[in-house]
């Protein structure tokens, strides 16, 4: 999988396609590849939760002002966020009151591996090293994006946009910033460039994190970076995280990615719970599945996995009891591109199981997709790489509008909207 990094780099900085809806145009070519009747949120209507999410959001839609938090996890497929971005700006672009702040994000450049295209995070790359919970050498202080960036240099300046290239009607502005770190150690004095704008600075030990407010929304800000006492041993900044946050209510659209990210990787995090307390989400997606069963089938333990995935929706649970919480069915994919993986299929079983147990709702990529071995076809159509485990940005931005069909279905029927309506007012946003 690691070559396959490469190329989804090279995916990820070439010309974006933009925010339009894609499936009805490639429904005449492409269509076959699709499985549409498996395209719901299979046992949405028997959740609690998912009633609860739907009116919340259905609020939003109606031009309430509301708040309502959105998490979205798993692997490379999500830290490449173009699937997940498209989502976030649909429902971002609702209306005047749909969008909230941008929230919680990570400086991969800084970890030295690739970054969403919709905000810029930069430093001197050289002066960094970058940690992942996914590799099995690394070891440091995790948090809940499950990457770390490391800093043991004199002095360095980080400078934040906010936006960089995104397709959401306003552009995000911030007046709070987070930014999450080792927090037990004191070996730099972190600030931010322009002294002028900061009404106060806080620290918070239990949730590691300084928080510095500001007297105005801004897109961009400096942060200086300096070691205290050149004397200092074993010297560290470890940058967890950073948070761009304003008093908007809306929707809120986090997402959480590491490439070869895993249930097994990410228990690594051990700050991911203390600092997903701060958040509380209303709807926690759950895209993680594809490392954990891409081995051989006689070195895959399903009641491991079984094992690994309840305890992460428990984790959720307790942070937030009334979070609807989403189990995504991984695509199908091919081991070492030689033979179609069936681990999947056993994740899908076990996922089903689950989601019976905790009335949740699940997503079903593999079977939207065609089942076993139907990454080929969509490679060979140009919606996979040769790897046949990513996606093409064509493949990404069409799974973008394959879940908000889903997803406004499900919407649909718990609030007893039309669809169509709804179906109708998303196709037409990028008018």
């Amino acid at each position: 999988m690691k070559n396959s990094l490469t190329l989804l780099f090279l995916l990820v900085t070439s010309t974006f396609f933009g925010q339009k809806y894609l499936l009805d145009s490639l429904h005449p070519k492409l269509g076959h590849l699709i499985n549409f009747e498996a395209n719901t949120f299979k046992m949405a209507e028997n959740s609690p939760t998912f009633h609860q999410f739907f009116a919340k959001l259905d609020s939003v839609y109606s031009g309430k002002k509301q708040k309502l938090h959105i998490v979205h996890i798993g692997g490379s497929h999500i830290q490449a966020d173009i699937y997940s971005n498209k989502i976030r700006t649909y429902l971002q672009n609702t209306n005047t009151v749909s969008q909230g702040q941008r929230g919680f994000v990570f400086p991969y450049q800084l970890a030295h591996t690739n970054n969403p295209s919709n905000y810029r995070i930069e430093g001197t790359k050289s002066k960094w090293q970058g940690y992942r919970s996914s590799v099995k050498k690394d070891s440091i202080a995790w948090g809940m994006a499950g990457v770390t960036a490391a800093f043991r240099a004199l002095s360095d300046t980080i400078q934040i946009k906010s936006n960089y290239k995104n397709y959401t009607k306003q552009p995000y502005e911030f007046n709070k910033l987070r930014v999450f770190y080792n927090t037990w150690k004191s070996d730099y004095d972190l600030s931010i460039i322009n002294p002028e704008l900061v009404i106060s600075d806080t620290l918070n030990l239990d949730k590691m994190y300084r928080e510095f407010r500001l007297n105005k929304l801004v897109e961009e800000v400096g942060l200086s970076l300096i070691l205290k006492d050149t004397a200092t041993v074993n010297r560290e900044f470890a940058l967890m995280g950073m948070e761009f946050m304003n008093d908007n209510d809306g929707i809120e659209y986090t997402s959480i990615g590491v490439n070869g990210g895993s249930f097994a990787f990410y228990n690594r995090s051990a700050y991911f719970e203390k600092q997903l307390e701060l958040y509380k989400p209303d709807l926690f997606i759950i895209s993680i599945g594809t490392n954990d069963g891409y081995m051989p089938k006689s070195q895959f333990d399903a009641e491991k996995f079984r094992a690994y995935y309840e305890a992460f929706i428990r984790m959720i649970q307790r942070v937030n009891p009334d979070c609807a919480i989403l189990l995504n069915v991984p695509n199908d994919d091919y081991y070492q591109r030689k033979i179609p993986n069936p681990n999947t299929a056993t994740q899908q079983k076990v996922i089903m199981e689950l989601s019976e147990k905790y009335k949740m709702a699940v997503w079903d990529l593999y079977e939207i997709m065609g089942g076993l071995g139907s990454s080929n076809k969509w490679h060979q159509n140009k919606l996979m790489p040769r790897d046949r485990i990513h996606f093409t940005q064509l493949g990404y931005l069409m799974i973008a509008d394959l879940f908000m069909d889903a997803f406004i279905d499900a919407w649909a029927k718990s609030t007893h909207r039309n669809k169509e309506e709804l179906l109708k007012h998303y196709r037409a946003l990028n008018e």
